[in-house]
């Protein structure tokens, strides 16, 4: 008999239990954010290479009006637990309900930006309040 292969998770509620007590309240939303993506059949944001079609979910954590080119351009943040993705909506100023702690689902085409991840104008769709 061999023994079960040790996944870095404990297996036991006792186990699971422990570690959710000792984990700080980062590690805890990091992972709640990535049991979410999982659930609505999202990529996570580490896994996004450049230039692919993608559909991804996560936390807005910043969201800022910076200009690109003398154009106005919104800028947010989005985190799923596994890396940080820059979405832009170019022309817009603000958009109603884009605001810092809100979640949403957003698509499009991934680019690579300065070594970053950045999503332009995607489609995007705000998560309902009650949910967060």
């Amino acid at each position: 008999m061999s023994a079960a292969p040790r996944t870095g998770k404990p297996t036991g509620r006792f186990r699971r239990m422990l570690d959710r007590l000792s984990s700080s309240q980062g590690e805890l939303e990091s992972e709640e954010l990535q049991e979410d993506a999982q659930a609505s059949g999202c990529t996570r944001i580490a896994d996004c290479g450049d230039r692919q079609i993608v559909k991804v979910t996560g936390t807005l954590r910043t969201v800022t009006l910076r200009p690109r080119a003398g154009v106005p351009a919104l800028e947010a943040e989005l985190f799923d637990g596994t890396a940080p993705l820059d979405v832009v909506w170019l022309g817009r100023r603000s958009i109603v309900g884009i605001e810092p702690g809100r979640r949403l689902i957003a698509s499009g085409r991934i680019s690579m930006s300065q070594g970053r991840r950045v999503l332009f104008n995607p489609k995007y769709e705000l998560r309902p309040l009650g949910q967060e």
